[in-house]
């Protein structure tokens, strides 16, 4: 294709990412990146309650013991969650400055 002047650059419009100075970008992309780690830690510690309810439910309606395993299976699974959390948010990404520099 070409445009009116007769070049035949593409004519679609540049991207923000080309155009937007290293700086946003880089900052941008390290923002997104926490946003992320921070999905990850808190959708694994959500996961980890909702696997133990689910196992409690599961084995209360096999067991007929109506609420006491599932109770059990939350407390187990916040506790599991909570290991979990720590091990990813105390885990060195290598994005993090570094104090005293």
């Amino acid at each position: 294709m070409t445009d009116s002047a007769g070049s035949s650059a593409p004519l679609s419009a540049p991207s923000a990412e080309n155009t937007a100075p290293v700086a946003v970008r880089t900052a941008h992309r390290g923002a997104t990146s926490a946003v992320a780690d921070g999905w990850v830690a808190g959708g694994s510690f959500f996961g980890s309650i909702m696997a133990g309810a689910l196992l409690g439910w599961l084995a209360d309606r096999w067991l007929d013991t109506d609420p006491w395993l599932v109770v059990t299976g939350i407390v187990l699974g916040s506790v599991s969650g909570f290991i979990r959390m720590w091990e990813l948010v105390g885990k060195p990404t290598g994005k993090q400055s570094v104090r005293g520099r």
